[in-house]
This record gives C-alpha cells, sequence and structure tokens, in this order.
C-alpha cells in the first residue's frame, strides 16, 4: 500500500498519533512515528530522516503543528513523494514558526506560550486545554497539559533552507476551531504552498480527537500519488 512517517509537533510526543496509526495499519499501510526530541530543528530533521531512510518509497510524510516545520526541512528527501500538513506550520526557506507567528493576523488568539526557561519553553497549563485541545474530554486535555514535553527554543526559531512543498505535492487539513494556529493563518501558509485544502471544524488537537479525518486525508495523498506513479 505504501509507507507513512507521522511527526509530532512541540509539547507533545508521538503518542497523540496512536488512533491515525491504527486506522492506518488496518488500511494497510506501513506507519512510522518519529519521536522527535523538539530540542532544534536541525535534531528533528536529523531524527526524521532517520526514520525515513529505513522506510521504502515512496514515503508520504505527515506533520502537525510545529511538525509541519520538520517535514518541510526533511521532505527533501528523494524517498519523498509527498507532504501532509495537518493544522501544521508551512514555513517557505529562511522562515521559522517564530517569524510565522509574528506574522499572525492582527487579533488573533495568541498560543499561550510562556517565556523560555533555561532554552525551553512551555504552554501555560490552565491555558493550554482551551487552545490546543477544545474538542478532547476535560480529562485528556488535563493530562496533555500536565505532561508536556519541553519544547526548545531552537526549534521555534530553527529556520527552512529549502521548502520541499515547493517541488513535492502537498495536502492540508485546516482546523477550523484552532485555538493555537488561527484558521487564516493556515488558509494563507496552505494556499502559499499550492496544497489540496480540506477543512474540520476540530482544535488544534485534531489529530488526536478526529483520527479519521487525518487518516482519510492521508490516504487521499497516498493514492493520488501512487496513480501519478503508474
Amino acid at each position: 500500500m505504501g509507507w507513512v512517517v507521522l511527526v509530532h509537533g512541540g509539547f507533545v510526543d508521538g503518542s497523540g498519533w496512536q488512533g491515525v496509526y491504527h486506522l492506518l495499519k488496518d488500511a494497510g499501510y506501513s506507519v512510522r512515528i518519529v519521536q522527535n526530541p523538539t530540542m532544534s530543528l536541525e535534531g528533528d530533521v536529523a531524527a526524521t530522516k532517520m526514520i525515513i531512510s529505513q522506510q521504502s518509497e515512496p514515503v508520504i510524510l505527515v506533520g502537525h503543528s510545529y511538525g509541519g516545520a520538520v517535514v518541510t526541512e526533511a521532505g527533501n528527501d528523494p524517498k519523498v513523494a509527498a507532504l501532509v500538513y495537518i493544522a501544521a506550520f508551512v514555513p517557505d526557506q529562511g522562515e521559522s514558526v517564530q517569524t510565522i507567528i509574528g506574522e499572525f493576523p492582527p487579533g488573533s488568539m495568541m498560543p499561550p506560550i510562556l517565556p523560555p526557561q533555561e532554552g525551553f519553553l512551555f504552554l501555560d497549563r490552565e491555558k493550554m486545554p482551551a487552545s490546543f485541545a477544545g474538542d478532547l474530554s476535560a480529562d485528556d486535555a488535563a493530562f496533555m497539559a500536565d505532561s508536556q514535553v519541553p519544547w526548545g527554543v531552537e526549534a521555534l526559531s530553527g529556520t527552512i533552507s529549502e521548502a520541499a512543498w515547493r517541488s513535492k505535492p502537498s495536502w492540508y487539513l485546516l482546523a477550523t476551531e484552532d485555538g493555537m494556529i488561527p484558521p487564516p493563518a493556515q488558509r494563507s501558509m496552505s494556499e502559499r504552498a499550492g496544497s489540496t485544502v480540506e477543512e474540520a471544524a476540530g482544535s488544534h488537537a485534531i489529530y488526536v480527537s478526529q483520527p479519521a479525518a487525518v487518516a482519510a486525508l492521508i490516504e487521499k495523498a497516498a493514492s493520488e500519488v501512487s496513480s501519478a506513479a503508474r
């Protein structure tokens, strides 16, 4: 069927992909999840390329949130046939997640990122459930807030050297209820990249709350890539 590599974003680990993973496995895909350390963009790209190298081509490379920056750089790997962005940042050459957040539309709700501590960032525990996980149960959202992975300042500020979406097809799932990346910013980034865009009424944690919508878009990308190859 094909190979899918899933890349998580900041403040979380790869376990949030479990629902998507099972749906894709059941559909016959080989699926790997990158546990990117989120200390620096460079390190996360290296971790992602390590997993890509272990797969057969063509690989569908999927990124959520900050993972979008990771796949934009790592997606230049020749084994990668397509990119799928899930409520993700889609930076261009020379841009970082930090520069994109700085250009969010006026009046946008800003992600509740606290000032850095020793080179790491956290989200405000009280505000994370509403901004990140508004459509998860209160218990699941609290667990996410209480199990945050420290996000490196160098991951936030790491810049793209070459944007893979300029040379490879991409798909984008826009989460219309997102409190971390404003939907208008998602729309402008995905349009700039020429992505095939689908919308779903979900929070930033749509990869956890709506695994079926996420898996369906990944399968659509995979089938279009394989039919184009034929």
